[in-house]
């Protein structure tokens, strides 16, 4: 069921929000003092990332509880701080911060899940010879995420974003002398800069319409109700309003962060980077970025909306989730590396989000994200330990029987698994996915992205059934003998795997907190939620559906998984599906042979006309001022110079002449004189003769 966000009036800043810049300051410096040690000081890294996040945790939480007291108190709280950054004549580019219900509970996931990430790393990446440029890059990645968190400007925003691109470029290509993670961390950065520079043409349409990048400034913002009202009154492309056409244009720098088709080819091969860098870039960091960005800007997503309906832009991302849900599931499948399996499925729970959010609002998509998080952290620092344990080994093929082995690490990823296939009741992706379920079932424009999004709850129970028959059931298929990780893994395995399951009480129909402190409402405990139309028909589809998958994997693979030189059961079913499967529905060859291939013929193409166009007309120009510099110099040598030189030679000589008269002799004057008087008189004689 579609959702009208109510918002808030602004409210004076409180104390915690006029130092809520400090949540993404301190780590980013931490960063700087960081970058300025010597390799050794590993402990003293450690501490300073570590410490500094878990102060912007505290930080978080002092915010979150003030915005929870205020919704006790029946204020929904969006407090503002704003400042003019450059002023240009009577033009200026203001930036600033908002503390609201969204930002509050973003801010506490990203830090709790990082600082844990962050504890977890310590023991990971312990005998790493760059363990202090790793937590260098760490500090800064988190610090960029909670930054754009807490914007109230999408300049500011944006400038965090890209801060986030840049470190996970650094991270994805961590171990850079391996081809391979280098390659990956530029395919990362390059692909998500195509969904970038459409957000930044969305952007710059959104200021050039409203003259404002704030989304909240006392009802001057870019995201309140008389920016929106002109922004719908303006034409578009496409027959869509500005509105729809910049929500499209900034859906298309989310779809690149957040790995949506066809932007998510750079999302699996981010698995380069060490694991806890995975973690933190498919949990709590860079791709919850682009779901975060819709979540804010859904007031203009949604603007133009008649009450229970949807717009362009929503249809759009609702279509474009519940494909990419699928999509990826299906990769994930035919997967055989541990990590690869989770980051197909971290590409297809994104999809699940922004279904969520184009039918059924921030509250569904953002609690989907939520329990994302914690879920999804758990199985990437699961798989972490399994690779720890196994000795660098990430081939499923190669593990299992590790129940036996490691037998906290298979405990905290059975509850992970279990929370991400959305078993009932007692997990927490059980409620956010139904959620999302539930809204696509009251969609108004269709019913295939219901049927989509349930078919990838099958998938879902089914490759992680799969990857767990695999790792920790049979027998061992290793060459060394596995072994269980050290506390400074596990117990964060155990945090997160508690809140794996307890997120999920505060999204059940019986009490919806979640929703109702997104929506700024009041809510209660009541068991007469769960009496809404169709809910319990629904919540026995979705237990039906999560049980056949569940079944249907441990019945292929849960007794005996096959040898790493068998052929998987599905593959000697249907090999050439398989196939398909297994190499990613060659999307990246699609893309090698028309637009990497277009791009390495235009660089040619280029390279020619630099060379030969023109480098020629450069050439050109060079050899006839080249001409030119030397006809002057002839001129200059032989006329000028030459024309000077025999003017100066005549003056000596004349000179000279007048220097033998000019004696200085009294005697030769009057001798001189005397004869002038005489060639005188002899000529006024002569022509005065007849």
């Amino acid at each position: 069921m579609q959702e009208t966000i109510s918002f808030a009036p602004h409210l004076a800043a409180s104390p915690i929000t006029g130092i809520l810049w400090l949540i993404p300051t301190v780590p980013i410096v931490a960063s700087g003092v960081i970058a300025l040690l010597k390799q050794p000081k590993r402990k003293t890294a450690a501490t300073l990332a570590i410490a500094s996040l878990s102060f912007s945790l505290l930080l978080s939480l002092v915010a979150f509880a003030h915005v929870v007291a205020g919704w006790a108190h029946g204020v929904a709280v969006r407090e503002t701080v704003n400042f003019t950054w450059i002023q240009v004549g009577t033009a200026s580019v203001d930036l600033g911060w908002v503390l609201d219900p969204l930002a509050a509970v973003m801010l506490v996931m990203v830090a709790f899940v990082g600082l844990l990430i962050f504890i977890y790393s310590t023991g990971y990446m312990e005998h790493d010879e760059n363990f202090t440029r790793f937590f260098c890059f760490m500090s800064l990645f988190a610090g960029a995420m909670l930054g754009v968190v807490i914007a109230n400007s999408l300049l500011l925003l944006f400038i965090f974003w890209e801060l986030v691109g840049l470190t996970s470029y650094l991270l994805i290509g961590f171990w850079y002398q391996k081809p391979a993670a280098a390659a990956a961390a530029k395919k990362a950065f390059l692909t998500t800069k195509v969904g970038d520079v459409f957000f930044l043409l969305g952007m710059v349409w959104l200021f050039a319409q409203t003259g404002t990048l704030l989304f909240y400034n006392n009802g001057a913002g870019s995201l309140e109700f008389g920016a929106l009202k002109g922004l719908l009154a303006q034409p578009g492309a496409w027959g869509l309003t500005a509105a729809g056409a910049i929500g499209l244009l900034i859906f298309a720098g989310a779809a690149g962060k957040s790995g949506q088709f066809p932007l998510h080819v750079w999302l699996p091969d981010a698995m380069e980077g060490p694991t806890p860098v995975s973690a933190l870039i498919h949990a709590a960091t860079m791709v919850a970025a682009g779901v975060y960005l819709i979540a804010r800007v859904y007031p203009l997503m949604q603007a133009g909306a008649l009450a229970g309906g949807t717009t362009a832009a929503l249809t759009v991302v609702t279509w474009v989730g519940a494909f990419t849900a699928v999509f990826a599931a299906l990769i994930a499948v035919a997967q055989n590396d541990i990590k690869r399996i989770l980051a197909y499925s971290t590409v297809s729970q994104l999809g699940y989000m922004m279904a969520g959010l184009g039918m059924g609002g921030v509250a569904v998509g953002m609690f989907h994200l939520i329990t994302h998080g914690f879920f999804k952290a758990l199985l990437f620092l699961g798989a972490g330990s399994v690779i720890h344990g196994c000795h660098e080994e990430q081939d499923i093929r190669r593990m299992g029987g590790l129940r036996a082995d490691m037998p906290l690490t298979f405990f905290t990823y059975a509850i992970g698994m279990l929370a991400l296939c959305g078993f009932p009741l007692l997990f927490s992706g059980f409620w956010s996915k139904d959620g999302i379920l539930e809204a696509a079932k009251h969609w108004t424009v269709a019913k295939t992205p219901f049927y989509l999004l349930v078919f990838g709850a099958l998938l879902t129970a089914f490759y992680m059934t799969r990857q767990v028959g695999y790792v920790f059931f049979g027998y061992w298929r290793g060459k060394k003998p596995a072994h269980e990780s050290p506390a400074v893994i596990t117990v964060p395995l155990a945090i997160l795997a508690f809140f794996a399951m307890a997120l999920g009480l505060i999204g059940t129909p019986a009490w919806p907190w979640f929703r109702a402190f997104l929506d700024g409402r009041a809510v209660g405990f009541d068991w007469h939620g769960f009496a809404e139309p169709g809910l319990l028909g629904l919540m026995a589809t979705s237990t039906v559906v999560v049980f056949l998958g569940l079944g249907l994997g441990w019945r292929l693979y849960g007794g005996q998984a096959p040898t790493p030189e068998e052929p998987d059961v599905l593959e000697k079913a249907a090999p050439v599906a398989w196939g398909w499967l297994r190499d990613r529905l060659y999307v990246d060859e699609l893309y090698g042979v028309t637009v990497i291939a277009f791009y390495w013929w235009w660089a040619r193409v280029a390279d020619w006309l630099d060379r030969r166009v023109w480098g020629g007309v450069v050439a050109g120009v060079a050899w006839a001022f080249r001409g030119w510099a030397q006809l002057n110099q002839f001129l200059d040598n032989n006329v000028v110079d030459g024309s000077f030189d025999k003017g100066c030679d005549e003056l000596a000589s004349g000179g000279g002449l007048l220097a033998a008269v000019q004696t200085g002799r009294v005697q030769t004057y009057l001798r001189i004189l005397a004869l002038s008087v005489v060639a005188l008189a002899a000529i006024l004689i002569w022509s005065s003769l007849p």
